[in-house]
């Protein structure tokens, strides 16, 4: 048998050969626009802190007055003695505000969209999930043992052919409500009307939507103004627009005491740390009654847009924070992540697996603390990086 380092490091060179290796960097300081990144003082257009509340003074206080009340872990799983006081709030909070009977916390949304699909479905069953779902919930319907069929990107009449036909125990319809690559949304009405035909439950995370979409910052299906009975299981994030970490799943009381008895995930593994989660309540409030931070992140996202669509950017039809702009080959895409980052902007560049091949990207993604002149410098940027054939419309 070939030895095991010989093994992994031919393939670690030939995914370098191919312009898809990936190296994590090393921020100094707290999360934010202005950051140093390995040294380097850049502005940062890569994080999903899209509300600017991951260093709000208010959050941080309440994770220190969190600490302060309740120590550092949690100590235990949910089920034995690790739920606090702070996590039935918040979970009392989330239900209320997402219109639905209960929230349930989970410690991260890989672990909640893996806990939920896995609980609801098995073998025998069928699960029918958009082809650019995220990784959390391709993996969630392998792991869950159910007959897994994908479906093409937000293309609700391909589903219905295959929902007619489905023929299984039980049917799941599975999608992100904001895909996390090309920002765009679900058809999430035609979705809800789909599976409500066929005798589908619908199951939707909305990890990019939440905050950033509805009056309220619901979300996805805030902006639809659909309800529990449309989607009636609704997963989300808290590391994302909420600034915290975590993540939750809502839906009818049932569901939630269903899942207390079935996802492993939450099940067998430790509660979120009590100040986080108190720190998340702020964060919460703070989203809620602060409607301008969603009235100026629409405002850039639109200036940038504008911008981008002016120099030829090959953008995505998004209206989101999440801007990606095609370059299509994975090195080339690297190479201009590179000379953006030696002018000091903080971009990724995503390349396959993440996306399909060919479609490797720029994926820009904007926050209330930038501001015009932020985005105005990255457009310049992008004009003298970026603007080649692959890059842009001829």
């Amino acid at each position: 048998m070939p030895e095991m380092n010989a093994v992994l490091s031919a393939w670690l060179r030939k995914r370098d050969a191919e312009g898809l290796y990936r190296s994590p960097r090393m921020r100094q300081g707290p999360q934010g626009i202005d950051v140093v990144v390995d040294g380097r003082a850049v502005v940062n257009f890569c994080s999903n802190d899209y509300l600017g509340l991951a260093n709000h003074p208010e959050v941080i206080e309440s994770l220190k007055a969190g600490v302060t009340r309740y120590g550092v872990g949690s100590g235990s799983a949910h089920l034995v003695c690790g739920h606090s006081d702070a996590h039935h709030a918040l979970e009392e909070e989330i239900a209320a505000w997402t219109g639905r009977d209960r929230a349930l916390l989970f410690s991260t949304g890989y672990m909640a969209n893996i806990g939920v699909i896995s609980a609801l479905a098995g073998r025998g069953d069928r699960i029918f999930e958009d082809r650019l779902s995220h990784a959390s919930l391709l993996d969630g319907g392998l792991l869950s043992g159910a007959r897994f069929k994908r479906y093409p990107h937000a293309d609700a009449a391909a589903l219905e052919g295959t929902l007619r036909h489905s023929g299984g125990r039980r049917t799941l319809v599975v999608s992100d409500g904001v895909f996390s690559m090309d920002g765009d949304l679900a058809p999430l009405p035609e979705l809800a009307s789909l599976a409500r035909s066929n005798g589908a439950w619908l199951v939707i995370d909305d990890a990019h939507g939440f905050g950033v979409l509805g009056e309220s910052g619901g979300g996805t299906v805030e902006h639809y103004r659909l309800t529990q009975a449309d989607v009636p299981v609704l997963v989300g994030t808290l590391g994302k627009a909420i600034g915290t970490f975590g993540a939750f799943v809502a839906g009818s009381d049932v569901l939630i005491e269903f899942l207390i008895q079935r996802a492993r995930s939450y099940l067998y593994t430790t509660a979120l740390p009590p100040a986080i989660v108190e720190a998340t309540r702020t964060s919460l409030r703070l989203l809620r009654s602060e409607s301008w931070r969603r009235k100026k992140l629409n405002r850039l996202i639109q200036r940038f847009r504008d911008g981008a669509g002016g120099l030829g950017l090959r953008l995505m039809d998004s209206g989101t924070p999440i801007q990606p702009v095609i370059v299509g080959d994975a090195r080339q895409a690297t190479e201009i992540s590179a000379r953006l980052l030696a002018r000091g902007f903080l971009v990724s560049a995503i390349r396959p697996p993440t996306v399909p091949a060919g479609s490797a990207r720029l994926r820009i993604t904007l926050s209330v603390l930038h501001d015009d002149e932020h985005i105005e410098r990255l457009l310049v940027a992008l004009s003298e990086t970026a603007c080649a054939p692959a890059a842009c419309e001829q």
